[in-house]
């Protein structure tokens, strides 16, 4: 079977071997395995329930996984260089702080996709932008410090992209708790 004809991954049992075999049968969706030291996997682990408030918060962290504060701050620099983490720093929930957040999606053409890309980070409300297969192919959030600022971010991406973006605002806030451990 040729990769033109999967249209869906391959299931595998998580192993590396699996998941490495069922990448290389859909490059388009997946990234080089990382190498993750029991320290690494520790600090994910333990880093997903939050950062310690106080004065050294790495310095407190090092001490509950024996370890050093420099040392801990290495790997983490280093998880976000590898980008095993896409972003380390703290949450904030816009509408508390007064402002808007929303889903939204655009049909991007294949040939045009690193451009628009590109066109929709570069403006600084855009929070993720993430790549599906699906029709709308780009889904990304914006977030803004003002609630009716959402629709002027939206006309101004459809003005410089030149496609009509599906704005899905959410109707109700579950708290789903996610962990997902190393």
């Amino acid at each position: 079977m040729d990769n033109a004809t999967l249209t869906k991954p391959t299931p595998y049992t998580n192993s590396p071997a699996d998941l490495a075999n069922t990448c290389k049968k859909n490059e388009q969706i997946c990234h080089e395995i990382a190498q993750l030291s029991a320290l690494d996997k520790s600090l994910i682990n333990l880093l997903q329930h939050g950062l310690p408030v106080c004065e050294r918060p790495f310095a407190q962290i090092a001490n509950e996984l024996g370890s050093s504060e420099a040392v801990v701050i290495q790997h983490l620099t280093e998880l976000k260089e590898s980008r095993v983490l896409s972003r380390f720093g703290p949450m904030f929930d816009a509408v508390y702080l007064g402002g808007a957040f929303t889903l939204a999606a655009l049909a991007v053409p294949d040939e045009d996709f690193d451009k628009v890309t590109e066109q929709v980070n570069s403006f600084e409300q855009i929070a993720h932008n993430y790549r599906r297969t699906h029709r709308f192919n780009m889904w990304f959030v914006i977030a803004t410090e003002e609630a009716d600022e959402i629709a002027s971010v939206i006309s101004a991406i459809e003005e410089k992209t030149g496609l009509t973006v599906l704005n899905t605002p959410k109707l109700k806030e579950f708290y789903v708790g996610l962990y997902l451990p190393v």
